[in-house]
């Protein structure tokens, strides 16, 4: 028996995923690091096993009613864990946050600096003391009832509905209509309320215009239509919808992306007249601290804001409430974020900078005696930002945690007490653990992919820098933190853009759109989800699916049951199992905790009914060929040449060990990413394309960074253009040319430091990135 105070975490028989009933020791108390190829199984040990094995035990000490449904989900399969504390996970969020969500709600800030306001704010005269929840855009006591705490209001115009007022009507001066039978209806209502619609639009009185583009009114009137010569068509009562009702109602209402997006075409974003875009009420408003509003203080850099709240004296409430606020505040700025607002909206962060935000909550937490499973804080940050994030992670470990991180940044693995390398190679290659314990004793295993990178100090290998074909101007851009910036980017090279978070590099790189001299086709390749659901996974994005689906509706089985392609799709009715709806698994509700989901009852996750299943191919069914890895399904279809084609480019960029099937929800954002290139790949290229990638190594193995950046630089071979916004300096100094951005983030940033080949920018005077590049450069990785 180990003793209950046991100094680590024992793994015994771990078979999650692709793990081979892994043994494994990790020391509590400590930094450990578990690294390995993608793919290799470190994510199924650390959160798969040993994150879920104590969610588990955590909800069987709770209520009855919840262990009842917790065997509903499931456990992690593994023989057994010891020794081990609550835990706590930071995974990087794949689901895209709310446009209401923003530094202040991540950080728990907005609810103190609203709590100040309440309790220790300037109130007007004769005014009475307002809850903390009226200084909240979020609620409905606190929400500007104009534009209902969103701070903007979404107008139209008659220059957006009408962009060629020569028109008529009959010719479609209405630009915002519908168009096929719909829009031809509101023209013949039109016609039929009197409306002179063969005029151009300009000669109609105004009023009429007004009328017709703004009117909240709704008609019904007869209306006869033309009768063609080949058919005829019968009177019939028609709707009438002005332009800017059916443009309101299509954004607000409609399903339809496309249709959103084209309606979106005719309104203009503005600040909400009634609250100046402050998103809060009048009374609210009123209430003042150290002579500001709340919104003021919510708009200044959180560096600003603790400067404004060190120098108000006032009350004791005020003095213990801003003391909470500068300690709060403090862990933030520790980790390089003192350029945030606090009324900043979270979707335009980067991925890095969320992560670190959710980790200074953590740290304010004051928890202690737990385990912190993290899943690669290090993603998306500049090395120099890396060093006050180990910081952090040093201080987390040093309040009496035990801190478990899955990473790829070599520095990271460096500072680690205790390495657990997984490996040796991706999906079924995987799954052992290669070495479990000090850092510097992984560079006796050879086989091992992590130790050449982490113990090779040779020099980087040279490689001929590319001549630029021509040159690609950028600018002047203002915009966030950019300030009149120009860049010029080599065409027909490989450009890196670096420089710290925040310091405006996405901005930079966004403006590049297919309007610039120089660019001919654009190809932006983000990290953004390749669907919402669990019903968009690998294959469906790809286009494998339809072909897959094919190959079985041809076989001799399905031909006989008279099954077609639809049979074997599991979005709608006839093949796919019903009680789940081809979801795979149904949704498992908890009182008081987040919903939870555990495998269909009756298909076992299989997402088909047992006829379907029925149906073999190379004595596979479909759901068994949806399971297999894309390195596994590259053999199954090795003679089937449309199928073989898009697997072999999923190969290319190193997705060799995801599953056909595996749920988009499921994937990184490198992943998603990379998914997206290879799509990009398999088509046939015509002319100059030019690639722009934003932090295309997030998530990357050493070893699959080189994988990739062959991938990259053979395009460019090729004769197209790349950009990559980079961290990873391996990649930076590999570059034929860098624009390096800074100095800092915020407002200390915004500018181009440097420029040039990888030499020049590594010995660029007050540039962040140089040190680092230069080691890059000079003394290898």
């Amino acid at each position: 028996m180990h003793s209950p105070h046991d100094p680590f975490v024992r793994v015994r028989g771990a078979r999650e995923h692709n793990l081979r009933g892994v043994d494994v020791d990790v020391p509590r108390d400590a930094l450990a690091v578990f690294t390995g190829v993608s793919g290799s199984g470190k994510s199924s040990l650390a959160f798969g096993t040993i994150y879920a094995e104590a969610q588990r035990r955590y909800f069987e000490s709770v209520a009855p009613y919840a262990r009842r449904l917790i065997h509903q989900v499931g456990a992690p399969k593994v023989g057994e864990i010891t020794g081990l504390p609550p835990a706590v996970s930071l995974q990087q969020r794949r689901s895209a946050p709310t446009s209401r969500s923003s530094v202040g709600t991540v950080t728990n800030l907005s609810n103190s600096l609203r709590m100040l306001f309440s309790r220790a704010g300037t109130y007007p005269e004769g005014a009475e003391r307002l809850d903390s929840d009226a200084f909240s855009p979020n609620t409905a006591a606190g929400a500007c009832p104009e534009c209902h705490g969103l701070g903007r209001v979404h107008r139209t115009t008659e220059e957006l509905l009408v962009p060629d007022p020569s028109r008529t009507i009959r010719e479609g001066a209405i630009a915002a209509w519908p168009g096929a039978w719909q829009g031809k209806n509101l023209r013949d209502v039109l016609d039929a309320l009197g409306h002179d619609v063969d005029r151009p639009w300009r000669e109609l009185p105004q009023a009429d215009r007004d009328w017709i583009l703004f009117t909240d009114e709704q008609p019904v009137v007869t209306v006869h239509p033309v009768r063609d010569a080949d058919r005829i068509q019968r009177p019939y009562q028609g709707t009438y919808m002005s332009a800017q009702r059916y443009v309101m109602k299509t954004f607000s209402d409609s399903k339809s992306q496309t249709l959103r997006a084209k309606a979106e075409r005719f309104l203009a974003s503005a600040d909400c007249p009634a609250c100046g875009g402050s998103r809060l009420r009048p009374e609210a408003m009123a209430v003042t601290f150290a002579g500001r509003t709340i919104a003021d203080l919510a708009a200044l850099p959180l560096s600003e804001l603790a400067t404004s709240l060190q120098c108000e004296a006032g009350s004791e409430a005020a003095r213990v409430l801003a003391a909470d606020l500068l300690a709060r505040i403090a862990t933030i700025t520790e980790l390089g974020l003192g350029y945030l607002s606090p009324d900043r909206a979270t979707p335009t962060l980067s991925p890095g900078e969320l992560q670190r935000l959710r980790l200074a909550t953590q740290l304010r937490s004051g928890l202690f005696g737990v385990v912190y499973v993290l899943d690669e804080p290090s993603a998306g940050l500049h090395p120099a930002d890396t060093e006050s994030l180990l910081t952090v992670l040093d201080r987390l470990k040093a309040a009496g945690n035990s801190v478990f991180v899955v990473e790829h940044h070599l520095d990271v693995m460096r500072h680690a007490d205790w390495l657990v390398d997984v490996g040796p190679d991706a999906g079924e290659h995987g799954g052992q653990v290669l070495h479990s314990g000090p850092v510097a004793d992984l560079e006796g295993v050879t086989e091992s992919a992590t130790a050449r990178f982490l113990f090779d100090r040779g020099p980087a290998p040279a490689r001929a820098v590319r001549g630029p074909r021509g040159w690609l101007k950028v600018g002047p851009v203002t915009r966030h933190n950019l300030r009149d910036v120009t860049a010029e980017f080599p065409l027909g090279a490989f450009t890196a853009v670096t420089g710290v978070s925040g310091s405006g590099k996405s901005t930079l790189v966004g403006e590049i759109t297919e309007e610039l001299a120089g660019v001919g086709r654009l190809v932006c390749v983000d990290q953004k989800p390749i669907g919402r659901t669990p019903r968009s996974n690998l294959a469906t994005y790809t286009g494998l699916f339809d072909v897959v689906r094919k190959v079985f509706a041809a076989t001799d089985a399905a031909r006989t049951r008279g099954y077609g392609v639809g049979r074997f799709s599991f979005n709608v009715a006839g093949g796919r199992c019903e009680t789940c709806q081809g979801e795979g698994f149904v949704s498992v509700e908890l009182l008081f905790l987040p919903s939870t989901y555990a495998p269909c009852p009756d298909c076992g996750g299989a997402r088909y009914n047992p006829e379907t299943l029925e149906v073999t191919c190379q004595g596979r069914n479909i759901a068994e060929v949806l399971d297999l890895t894309v390195e596994g399904a590259a053999e199954f279809f090795a003679d089937t040449p449309s199928v073989a084609r898009s697997l072999r480019t999923l190969l290319d960029v190193g997705l060799g060990y995801l599953r056909l099937g595996q749920p988009a929800t499921e994937l990184s954002g490198g992943e998603a990413q990379r998914i997206k290139l290879a799509s990009e790949l398999q088509r046939v290229r015509r002319g100059h394309t030019l690639y722009l990638l934003d932090e295309p190594t997030t998530g990357l193995h050493p070893a699959d960074v080189e994988v990739l950046m062959r991938q990259l630089h053979g395009l460019v071979d090729a004769g197209h253009s790349v950009v990559v916004v980079e961290h990873d300096m391996a990649v930076v100094a590999g570059a034929d040319w860098v624009i390096d951005l800074g100095p800092g983030g915020g407002d200390e940033g915004g500018r181009v430091v440097a420029s040039g080949p990888p030499g020049a920018v590594a010995t660029a005077k007050g540039s962040r990135t140089a040190p680092y590049l230069a080691r890059a450069t000079g003394e290898g990785r």
